[in-house]
């Protein structure tokens, strides 16, 4: 393996928002392979508490009709924002693909929960870098909604939505990343 071109995907993996996003749509077996790359993360005890539901086409109409309904009911009068609502139909609409992603806990209890969520963490990282070999865009969001959404896609017990990834074909230019020196954030242990 060419351990630069691992370093290299891993510092060029951005949040790519909708907004972006062309309408070029991506093949099936692309969106199979992110997941099964997804489906690989680490995981303790083999839990692998990771799930996804993956809405496409006319379904995307579905899930914006109700995230949008889901935020009008969340917001208060003086919270509510029309262009936030419309934002967030939009945002679904522009993707070609809407992961919703699901922790399902492990009934056994074998591990504690946080590491059932650190898990469903990987399990993204994997999609998310998957998304940047593929040059696709991807965007993990938590909406205040999350509970609302658990609701209406009627999951089994155990399960509750960690978040939507939105997943498209995108144009515009590499935007270089920011981070703070490695050496500042370690301490070495040696004697």
């Amino acid at each position: 393996m060419d351990t630069q071109l691992l370093n290299n995907l891993i510092a060029r993996r951005r949040s790519v928002f909708p907004p972006v996003f062309t309408d070029q749509p991506i093949e099936k077996e692309i969106i199979v392979q992110l997941l099964e790359n997804a489906n690989w993360a680490p995981n303790h005890r083999r839990t692998e508490p990771w799930r996804f539901q993956v809405f496409r086409g006319q379904a995307l109409l579905r899930l914006a009709d109700f995230m949008a309904k889901a935020y009008r009911d969340k917001a208060t009068e003086t919270s509510y924002s029309e262009t936030k609502e419309l934002k967030t139909r939009k945002n679904i609409l522009r993707s070609d693909t809407v992961i919703v992603i699901i922790l399902q806990h492990d009934p056994e209890e074998k591990v504690p929960e946080w590491e059932e969520i650190a898990a469903v963490a990987a399990a993204v990282q994997n999609l998310w870098l998957s998304t940047t070999a593929y040059g696709l865009g991807g965007y993990w969001s938590t909406p205040s909604t999350l509970p609302a959404l658990t609701d209406w896609l009627d999951l089994p017990e155990g399960q509750r939505c960690m978040g939507i990834f939105y997943l498209g074909h995108y144009e515009m230019p590499q935007i270089p990343g920011q981070r703070g020196p490695v050496a500042e954030k370690i301490k070495w242990v040696e004697d």
